[in-house]
């Protein structure tokens, strides 16, 4: 793995962070000298992680937050502009899935989706580079969208409007790369695509655990922390490499 030298003591964000790929993320931005805040909806899990993270002599923040929602993403970055100055590092991890039918699916659901997926990662993005600009022009966002942004799965599938969300994302990343690019900053933005990762997303998704655990049982999945992997890379790469998105799935994955 690639090091982190130039990001040591410098501010990471990581939205979803109470499991699975930001937990992972969390996890290895501390262990590279990064001070980590953390955010996510269930306290119970910050307080497990930030523990865990102390123990690594990590300097952390942790931060109850639900991101559909405006004022709560406002006092997030509030407390660690109070706290550490601003943000340098934004992972952008926080979404949620739901099996919902585009002809007779509920439409609160699909409300959620998009207000997490697409807003509440509009407007983190929006404030992090507010402080990467304030502090030297140079940062990095970085998104998690899907393989599901790049092909739609078979009919029946329901993840049609999940899908819609994610290939917002991908579009997101690249009207936010040139933006940045016309205004001659050094903040860089990537996504990355995962296919099937072994988190809680499949049990939530389908609302069953024993569906993903099926799912899971079919081929070696990808771990949480093979993507955090990937974002250290992101990371350690000079500040002239700007990779736009990556694409990664199991060995073994059919789609």
């Amino acid at each position: 793995m690639s090091n982190l030298e130039r990001w040591q003591g410098r501010v990471a964000l990581i939205t979803g962070a109470s499991s699975g790929i930001g937990r992972a993320t969390a996890r290895a931005l501390a262990e590279g000298g990064m001070r980590v805040a953390v955010c996510a909806r269930r306290a119970d899990r910050l307080q497990t992680l930030s523990a865990e993270l102390n123990t690594l002599g990590a300097d952390t923040l942790s931060l109850q937050a639900d991101l559909r929602h405006s004022e709560e993403i406002s006092h997030v970055f509030s407390e660690i502009r109070r706290q550490w100055g601003g943000v340098d590092v934004l992972v952008n991890n926080a979404a949620i899935g739901h099996k919902e039918s585009l002809v007779v699916g509920n439409p609160d659901h699909w409300r959620e989706m998009w207000e997490l997926n697409v807003l509440g990662l509009s407007l983190c993005t929006q404030n992090a580079i507010e402080d990467m600009r304030r502090r030297g022009d140079d940062g990095y966002v970085i998104h998690l969208s899907s393989m599901a942004g790049h092909r739609q799965n078979p009919a029946g599938s329901g993840n049609g409007m999940y899908t819609a969300t994610k290939r917002a994302v991908l579009a997101l990343t690249e009207a936010l790369r040139r933006e940045l690019r016309d205004m001659k900053s050094g903040i860089r933005v990537s996504a990355i695509s995962p296919g099937v990762v072994e988190t809680e997303f499949a049990g939530q998704y389908f609302q069953s655990s024993e569906i993903a655990r099926e799912i899971y049982s079919r081929f070696h999945p990808l771990q949480p922390e093979d993507i955090a992997d990937i974002i250290v890379y992101f990371l350690s790469c000079p500040p002239h490499v700007q990779i736009h998105d990556i694409l990664v799935r199991p060995t073994d994955q059919p789609t």
